[in-house]
């Protein structure tokens, strides 16, 4: 860790028992991805250096903090709405301090209406900077100031600050941060700054530690993840990176996301083919099946790319299965290019779709394009979309009736009792069982396919 933030952090711990004494809360409330995921527990570990616990709920709460998303206009009308609702709580309790950070407070829009009003916040920093978290707050404490901080994805990032990860199990790893290709839709690159690639020593270090510590599902994340390697010291490739992990001895998976169509390759999936620990599943975001679409959404492939690349992964993985992300109703798509979509998902027969109606998002280049189609009009053909795929779905599960499957049980569900664990090929299946299971690969025989949803039983309770 960087000396100079391990002094703020001492600094900040002296400072926090003053203010709050011996045992001072915390409460972190993450939105969006699993980039911001992992943000939170880098955060969460950082609390916990300077001698917070941790809260259930805002009200106990000493600090209090809000990571945000900023991917969708739902999402960063939610962050608002939930911010404002804290304007009594710290009327209540003036001696709080509250904080927002993320993707949304990237955005100078944003940054403005919190500073202006919001008053109540007394913190405000941008991806770039979570390693200054201790100095800012002791900022706050020290002089009583707000303390507002963003643009900072160029600064160097620091390795070994403390993470406090948020289960067991499974674990978020970084593999490179920010994104280079400006999608015309997307506001990423503009939140989280230009691609960087950690070191693969520290990449790998890290997922050691982790197989050694017991964790059972490793996820790579990036923006991007296969353009990995940009700037190294050493060429490495993500599938070099992925061959360096697998070597690790022990009992886990490896996953990862999300991938960019235009930069995956037969090398990657010779990578996951070869491999002990990778599943034969990939995230593979297609967004739309119309090359003129595509175009506009300057997504760098065709249809036919994208397709060429299915066929590949499945020459070498016959088992392999496809999830995906679609945008529905993109500026200027017309019906009929959305039917493209459509006749792309039944050719490849995902085993599932995340799927959204496009959101402008401000100072993207597709905020400005014409976009007739009302949004009603929209909503029909995400419905029409959902119905397809709930049948596809189906099918997928029908075909694991009767197959045994080596399931990661990852909880329990509160409603049937039952866990609930995921397959290699990232599908969930429910079985009866004790919660000492969860945390646990266990092998289950499916037994049932009830739409798109499996049912099993545990191989030893046959």
């Amino acid at each position: 860790m960087d000396q100079q933030v391990a002094e703020q952090l001492r600094e900040a711990g002296i400072r926090i028992r003053e203010r709050w004494g011996d045992s001072p809360l915390a409460f972190v409330r993450t939105y969006g991805c699993q980039q911001n995921v992992a943000d939170g527990e880098k955060i969460k570990g950082l609390l916990a250096e300077m001698g917070f616990g941790f809260a259930e709920g805002p009200e106990e709460a000493d600090f209090l903090l809000f990571n945000t998303c900023a991917v969708r206009e739902h999402a960063e009308d939610r962050v608002f709405g939930n911010v404002g609702a804290l304007k009594n709580l710290k009327r209540r309790r003036p001696e709080m301090v509250i904080a927002v950070c993320g993707c949304m407070t990237e955005q100078a829009h944003v940054a403005e209406r919190l500073q202006k009003s919001f008053p109540f916040v007394n913190m405000v920093f941008g991806t770039g900077a979570i390693h200054r978290l201790p100095g800012m707050l002791l900022e706050v404490l020290g002089e009583g100031k707000r303390a507002f901080l963003r643009g900072c994805q160029e600064e160097a990032r620091l390795e070994g600050l403390p993470v406090r990860r948020d289960g067991s199990s499974r674990a978020w790893v970084t593999a490179m941060y920010g994104c280079d290709n400006f999608c015309s839709y997307c506001i990423v690159p503009y939140v989280r700054g230009r691609e960087k690639s950690r070191e693969p020593g520290a990449v790998v270090a890290e997922c050691r530690e982790l197989v050694e510590a017991g964790f059972k599902e490793i996820t790579l994340l990036g923006q991007n993840v296969n353009s990995y390697g940009k700037g190294l010291s050493a060429p490495v490739n993500f599938a070099g990176l992925l061959r360096e992990i697998d070597k690790i001895e022990g009992d886990y998976r490896i996953r990862f996301m999300t991938s960019h169509p235009k930069d995956a390759s037969r090398e990657l999936f010779e990578a996951m083919a070869q491999s002990r620990h990778i599943p034969h599943h990939i995230h593979l975001p297609f967004q739309s099946g119309n090359d003129r679409v595509l175009k506009e959404m300057n997504r760098k492939y065709t249809r036919e790319k994208y397709l060429s690349l299915i066929r590949a992964a499945r020459e070498l993985m016959p088992d392999i299965t496809f999830t995906t992300d679609v945008i529905i109703g993109f500026p200027g798509e017309t019906y009929e290019e959305f039917q493209d979509t459509l006749s792309l998902i039944e050719e490849v027969e995902f085993v599932n779709l995340f799927t959204f109606i496009y959101s402008p998002r401000k100072g993207t280049k597709a905020a400005g394009m014409p976009d007739p189609v009302p949004h009603e009009e929209k909503t029909k053909w995400f419905a029409e979309l959902l119905r397809v795929q709930e049948g596809i779905a189906s099918r997928n599960c029908q075909k694991l009736v009767g197959t045994r499957q080596r399931v990661l049980v990852e909880h329990m569900n509160e409603k049937t009792g039952l866990l609930q664990g995921r397959t290699p090929g990232s599908l969930t299946v429910d079985f009866p069982g004790g919660p000492e299971k969860i945390g646990a690969f266990t092998e289950v025989q499916v037994t049932e396919a009830k739409g798109p949803a499996l049912r099993g039983v545990e191989i030893n309770e046959i």
